[in-house]
């Protein structure tokens, strides 16, 4: 069993409440949780006749794709920081 201490934030999504437990601050919980909601709403607006589900999706499709779209550029400047090291 880990000794790290799990916190509990509530937090508002999309008109949605949600308790979230982990290890992260609060205050980062509460972050991540805004950019989700303004993502949503960002989404929604757009396409308004979305229901939540496909939103939802939608929403998680947009932030995988910014993740590794920024993971494969830390990969690109990991390998030529160690280019130019070598």
């Amino acid at each position: 069993m880990s000794d790290t201490k799990k916190t509990r934030t509530t937090v508002d999504i999309y008109g949605q409440q949600y308790t979230i437990v982990g290890t992260e601050s609060t205050s980062h919980i509460r972050l991540i949780a805004s950019l989700v909601d303004d993502k949503m709403r960002e989404i929604s607006s757009k396409n308004p006749a979305l229901d939540i589900n496909k939103l939802a999706v939608l929403t998680a499709v947009n932030a995988v794709n910014d993740y590794l779209k920024i993971k494969d550029r830390a990969e690109k400047l990991e390998a030529e920081i160690q280019r130019l090291k070598d």
